[in-house]
């Protein structure tokens, strides 16, 4: 079987951009998020129209997207807002900067900061974006598929669609910085692309709204499957600081509280959270802006070499149980210590891997289908996340574990009813879609009878952030775990949200 992958070294791109070759994007925007990311330098000022007082601000990253791409990290190194009068706030001023992945976030959302802004109306704002990447997968015959990833630069000029001026007031508030993945580049800028030719440019579209006022003692903004590694404890305040993936640049990191009610998985409580374990975990942001953790979930106790890698699955080739995986996101001794950075596919021994679905939906018993996620019914397009204890720099690392993640799908719904409590939502995907990109591939088992089509599940806890309830012909992004019934693709859904046209 002939595998051809075509890639751009994401270790070339990150040099480049450490190098200095940075272009600044300066907008003027309708409204704008106040962002500064730990480990950053800042300077605030009073914006004008500010009272003088400040409102501790919590930046949330999130993306709105189709199915079309399956990574999209972009770098940036400094974000500064302007006020009405023309008065600069530094938010961030930091080389290289951060790389945050937003394909994994369409839909979900992830803290950046909390940080202290003054008060009043911000009407513009500065961002320098070096580059970024963005990756497709898609069958190529006669070959098994094609990954193409691109390094892009970012053009000066960039066009911003954003709503109305933001006014931050009050003693909290949350900011969405919003990636329009459609409106930043297209599907023909993937699969067209030469890879002896420069990377195409792009213009990316970033929307910067208010989520909410937090109200005290809510905790209502949440951010659901975070995943990274534990760097440290802090017993006296039972919480702990976790880093999350990087891509060659430094990641984010948060610090995160427990309580009582915090749910663990994986281990039996707070007391076995150690430095280094991988952890998942869903937050509530609090009136301050704290995180609090209400699960902490562990896929891999053993911290001896570890690494991780979240992405899609690819290929699964059924005779030597070895998997075809594009990493999203990847943290851990490969990356940290060996300096390696996983471009495009690769080929990972699965056949003695313990496999598991992560804890962040409770409700798999009471679904009418049995909800299993094994060796024998994994498929190309769900997202995974694995780990392995091989030191070894190579692009084939046997895995330790495999954990099930959610995922979202854009597609039509081209029925509703209802089934065991549950209204179900039948979902026809674009061509484009991993799972029916991926899944005529040859060489593996037809696992699935019909690839084009998803069946959504949603609960009394599903969350329902669509505008207007939802039609048989609407485009719609349902957030949730997928799992292979037997050949039918069905979607145990956490969270509704419009959909992007496909």
């Amino acid at each position: 079987m002939n595998f051809s992958l075509h890639i751009l070294s994401r270790r070339s791109r990150i040099a480049r951009a450490i190098s200095g070759r940075v272009t600044l994007l300066s907008f003027a925007v309708c409204g704008c998020a106040a962002l500064m990311l730990p480990g950053c330098g800042s300077i605030l000022t009073t914006a004008s129209g500010s009272p003088g007082g400040n409102t501790a601000v919590t930046v949330l990253a999130t993306s709105t997207a189709n199915d079309e791409f399956s990574e999209f990290p972009i770098q940036i190194t400094s974000i500064a807002l302007i006020g009405q009068s023309g008065n600069a706030v530094t938010l961030l001023s930091s080389s290289p900067g951060i790389m945050p992945e937003f394909i994994h976030l369409n839909g979900p959302a992830e803290p950046i900061a909390t940080v202290s802004v003054p008060q009043g109306v911000y009407t513009s704002a500065a961002v320098t974006i070096p580059e970024a990447d963005f990756a497709c997968a898609y069958f190529s015959p006669p070959n098994r598929n094609v990954t193409e990833l691109f390094g892009k630069e970012a053009p000066s000029g960039t066009t911003v669609n954003l709503p109305a001026p933001i006014t931050v007031t009050g003693t909290s508030m949350a900011i969405s910085l919003n990636l329009l993945v459609s409106e930043s580049t297209s599907l023909s800028a993937c699969t067209s692309w030469n890879i002896s030719l420069p990377p195409p440019k792009f213009t990316p579209v970033f929307e910067v709204s208010a989520v909410a006022t937090l109200a005290s003692g809510s905790g209502k903004i949440k951010a659901t499957v975070m995943h990274g590694l534990v760097t440290s404890i802090d017993v006296s305040r039972n919480s702990f600081s976790m880093a999350g993936a990087n891509e060659g640049l430094p990641g984010n990191e948060w610090q995160i509280d427990t309580y009582s009610g915090t749910v663990f998985q994986g281990i039996g409580g707070f007391s076995q959270l150690a430095s280094g374990l991988p952890v998942d975990l869903d937050l509530a942001i609090q009136p301050d802006g704290s995180l609090l953790a209400t699960r902490v979930a562990v896929c891999d106790t053993d911290t001896t070499d570890l690494s991780v890698f979240y992405g899609p699955v690819e290929y699964m080739d059924d005779t030597t149980s070895q998997v075809f995986f594009l990493a999203q996101e990847q943290y851990g001794y490969l990356l940290d210590q060996a300096h390696y950075y996983s471009t495009g596919s690769s080929e990972v021994p699965f056949g003695n891997a313990k496999f598991q679905i992560s804890g962040a939906l409770s409700n798999l018993d009471s679904l009418p289908f049995a909800a299993t996620f094994t060796l024998s019914n994994i498929v190309p397009g769900q997202t995974v996340l694995w780990t392995t204890h091989d030191p070894n720099v190579t692009d084939k690392w046997p895995a330790t574990t495999v954990t099930l993640m959610p995922q979202t799908i854009d597609g039509t719904v081209s029925a509703i009813g209802s089934e065991g409590g549950f209204t179900t939502y039948a979902v026809t995907l674009a061509p484009y879609d991993l799972f029916p990109a991926l899944a005529v591939q040859p060489g593996q088992a037809k696992l699935l009878t019909n690839p084009n089509t998803v069946v959504v599940y949603a609960d009394g806890n599903t969350q329902m952030l669509n505008t207007s309830p939802v039609a048989v012909g609407d485009v719609v992004r349902f957030y949730g775990l997928v799992f292979n019934d037997n050949g039918t693709l069905r979607m145990d859904c956490a969270q509704i949200n419009d959909g992007v046209a496909e």
